[in-house]
């Protein structure tokens, strides 16, 4: 994110905030998860690929009787996504879709086998998701955005770890989307997170927490 919170601005080009640097360091830490989860905002504004980018990590991970691309998960209310995305279109490994009981139906029918469509019942809930995923063996998902999602996880308790990434300029505009949404957090002065390091990639800081249990 920028300094000031944001994590694009609002133009229709997409900013990179990040350097080639802290690129190749999240593609590793892509390489040490079993799945990847973006929100349906972000498949649709982004077209993101979700794949390994290094060849030497996929490597890594067929050695180890991993398949060489994380499975790829998403979230949606609406049901609203292309089958031509690059999420369905690239790499060999599994795509999940949760959807709620209202949207699921037909959303398989224009998928048509491009992903398995999960009916997460009505309404979706994190807690449905996390746990069909623990029953198909993830256990480590990466959570890489949008702000939505962000939200979603950091106000349900669901965060094990937040690998912050902070860009050396600011955005300044209200109208851009920022890394977490207005949602209710509780307690959240009474409960801060734990800094437990900071690494500097170029101009870019890396700051990584680990969940709070209260003030001491």
């Amino acid at each position: 994110m920028s300094v000031d919170g944001y994590i694009d601005d609002a133009t229709p080009e997409r900013l990179r905030l990040s350097s080639p640097a802290d690129f190749d360091r999240v593609d590793a830490v892509r390489a040490g998860c079993d799945a990847i989860l973006v929100g349906a905002g972000t498949v649709r504004a982004d077209d993101p690929r979700l794949l390994i980018r290094s060849p030497a990590r996929r490597e890594k991970r067929a050695a180890r009787g991993l398949p060489p691309d994380l499975t790829k998960v998403t979230l949606t209310w609406s049901g609203d996504l292309d089958p031509d995305a690059r999420f369905f279109t690239t790499g060999g490994s599994p795509k999940l879709v949760y959807a709620p009981t209202g949207a699921a139906g037909g959303l398989a029918v224009r998928l048509d086998g491009r992903a398995e469509v999960v009916d997460a019942g009505d309404p979706l809930t994190l807690g449905t998701v996390l746990g069909d995923l623990a029953a198909r063996g993830v256990r480590r998902l990466m959570v890489e955005g949008g702000g939505g999602i962000h939200t979603l996880f950091l106000t349900s308790g669901m965060v094990d770890e937040l690998q912050l990434v902070v860009a050396p300029f600011f955005i300044g505009d209200p109208s851009a989307p920022r890394f977490v949404g207005s949602g209710v957090f509780p307690q959240a002065p009474d409960r801060p997170m734990r800094l437990e390091e900071i690494t500097r990639i170029g101009n870019l800081a890396l700051l990584r927490f680990l969940p709070g249990t209260g003030r001491g």
